[in-house]
C-alpha cells in the first residue's frame, strides 16, 4: 500500500507506519498475517465514552467520518465524537450503488459535486487506503426530445461551470457502449446522451473505512451500538445529548444521518422538510468484464454499472410511496429486469443474484440541507436524496469548515434550512430525479 506523506517507516512487527500515523504492510508481513490469519491490528480503535466533546456528529456513514476526518486534519479539533447506532457504515452509505458524478443542472449544484469529485480522485493518496475510484464514464439516455432539450441544457450549465460534459448521438453511444441497443426499431429508440467522462463508481465500504481510519489517526472517537435518544437544548443553544450509553455535553451536535435525520432533527426541535423513501437495488451474478461505463436512463428509471467483480448493478428511482421500510419487492425485480432488457437485450440469460434497499431523505427541491439551524450550535447534513454517497467528501469539507467557523463556507451557502422559508429553492430534479 502506497504512503502519501512522505517516507513509512516499519516497526519491530514489519508494519509501515507513515507520518499521518497510518498503517501499511510489508509483502512479508502481508504474506505472514495472511497465511495465519491472525495478528491483524484493528483499523479504528475502541474508546470509553467520554462525557463531554467538543462537537459530536450523530450518523457513522461517509458524512459523518469525513466531518469528523476534515475537522480533526484541517481545523485541529480535538475531543470529536462519531456516534453511530449500529456499526460504521450500516445505514445509507453501506446500501447504495457509489455511482461518482458532477453533471448537475444548477450552477450551485454543479460547483459543488464537481468538488466532490477532485477530492475523489485524490482520496485514495490522503487516506492511504485504495478506495476503488474507476472514472470510466456516464452516460444518461435521452429517449425523447424534451430530455434530448434537458440535456442540452445541462451541457451548458456543466461547460460553464469547467465540468467536462457533451451530447452525444446514438453512433457514438454504441461505439462506448456496444451492448445497448440504439437501433430506431426499439420500443424506447436512444436518440442521444449525456456524456459526463468524470463520472464513475467507487467502492463505497472501502471510502467508509478509509475515513473512520483516517478519523481515528487524527484522535476521533468512534462510538459503534451507541444511539442517541435525545438532544438537550437550552435558551436556544445545544447543550448535549443523551445515549443509551449515558449523556455527553457538547456544544456543537452535527445531524449527518440518513432516513431518520427528520426524527432526530426533530429531538432537538428543529424540524426538516424531509420525506423518507426506500430505495431498491440489485445486483447479478458475476461475468467478464463489458460494460466500462455507467448506464442511466431517465424515462426508464433505470441505471446499470459493472463492478471490478463483474457483477451488474441495478437500480432505479426512489419507491413511490413515503416509508421506513428496507424490504425488496418482487415488483421492484419484475420492473427493474423488464428496463434493463429494452436497453441491453443480450442480458436476458444473466442471473439476479440478490437485492436490497435503503432509505433516501427527499427535499421539495431535490437539494440537501446544510449548515446550522436556528439552534445554536446544532448544525445538520441531511436531506440527501438518492446522491448523498457523491457528495461524502466535499460535505465532510464544508460541514467542517462550517462549524469551525461558525458559518456555512461559499460552496454550500446555498443549501441552507432557511431557504424554504425564503423560496430561493435549488431545483435539481432535472438532474437528481432518476438518483444516479
Amino acid at each position: 500500500m502506497s504512503t502519501s506523506h512522505g517516507t513509512a517507516r516499519t516497526n519491530g512487527n514489519g508494519h509501515a507506519r507513515t507520518r499521518s500515523g497510518l498503517r501499511g504492510y510489508s509483502a512479508w508481513s502481508l504474506l505472514r498475517h495472511g497465511l495465519s490469519r491472525s495478528g491483524w491490528p484493528r483499523a479504528w480503535r475502541e474508546h470509553e465514552l467520554r462525557d463531554r466533546y467538543d462537537a459530536v456528529i450523530i450518523g457513522g456513514g461517509v458524512h459523518g467520518l469525513a466531518t469528523a476526518y476534515y475537522l480533526a486534519r484541517d481545523h485541529g479539533m480535538r475531543h470529536i465524537a462519531v456516534l453511530e447506532r449500529a456499526y460504521v457504515g450500516s445505514g445509507g452509505s453501506g446500501r447504495n450503488t457509489a455511482i461518482l458524478r458532477s453533471n448537475y443542472l444548477t450552477p450551485e449544484g454543479v460547483r459543488f459535486y464537481d468538488r466532490s469529485i477532485q477530492l475523489y480522485e485524490h482520496l485514495a493518496a490522503d487516506l492511504n487506503f485504495n478506495v476503488m475510484f474507476s472514472q470510466r464514464g456516464h452516460l444518461t439516455l435521452a429517449h425523447n426530445d424534451a430530455s434530448l432539450r434537458t440535456m442540452r441544457w445541462r451541457t451548458e450549465v456543466n461547460k460553464l461551470q469547467g465540468v467536462d460534459s457533451e451530447v452525444i448521438g446514438p453512433d457514438r453511444i454504441g461505439e462506448l457502449v456496444p451492448y445497448l441497443d440504439t437501433s430506431a426499431e426499439t420500443r424506447y429508440p436512444i436518440l442521444g446522451a449525456l456524456y459526463h467522462p468524470p463520472g464513475g463508481i467507487v467502492r463505497h465500504d472501502a471510502v467508509v473505512w478509509g475515513y473512520a481510519r483516517g478519523a481515528d489517526a487524527h484522535g476521533v472517537h468512534i462510538h459503534q451500538q451507541t444511539e442517541v435518544t435525545g438532544i438537550d437544548v437550552e435558551h436556544g443553544r445545544v447543550r448535549g445529548l443523551r445515549t443509551n450509553r449515558g449523556r455527553i455535553a457538547t456544544p456543537v451536535v452535527l445531524n449527518a444521518t440518513a432516513g431518520w435525520s427528520s426524527l432526530v432533527s426533530h429531538q432537538a426541535g428543529v424540524e426538516m422538510p424531509v420525506q423518507t423513501f426506500p430505495l431498491q437495488a440489485a445486483v447479478t451474478e458475476p461475468v467478464r468484464p463489458f460494460l466500462d461505463t455507467v448506464v442511466v436512463s431517465g424515462t426508464l428509471h433505470v441505471y446499470v454499472s459493472q463492478t471490478d467483480r463483474g457483477e451488474l448493478v441495478f437500480g432505479a428511482s426512489v419507491d413511490p410511496f413515503a416509508s421506513y421500510s428496507i424490504r425488496g419487492s418482487l415488483e421492484f425485480t419484475e420492473g427493474i429486469a423488464g428496463h434493463v432488457l429494452e436497453l441491453m437485450p443480450a442480458l436476458h440469460r444473466m442471473r439476479l443474484l440478490r437485492q436490497w434497499a435503503g432509505l433516501c431523505d427527499m427535499t421539495p427541491d431535490y437539494s440537501p440541507i446544510m449548515g446550522p439551524t436556528p439552534v445554536e450550535g446544532f448544525y445538520v447534513d441531511v436531506g440527501w436524496g438518492t446522491y448523498g454517497f457523491k457528495a461524502g467528501p466535499v460535505s465532510g469539507e464544508a460541514m467542517a469548515a462550517c462549524i469551525a467557523d461558525g458559518k456555512p463556507p461559499e460552496i454550500i451557502s446555498a443549501f441552507g434550512l432557511d431557504r424554504f422559508a425564503d423560496g430561493r429553492l435549488v431545483g435539481e430534479k432535472g438532474a437528481a430525479a432518476v438518483g444516479h
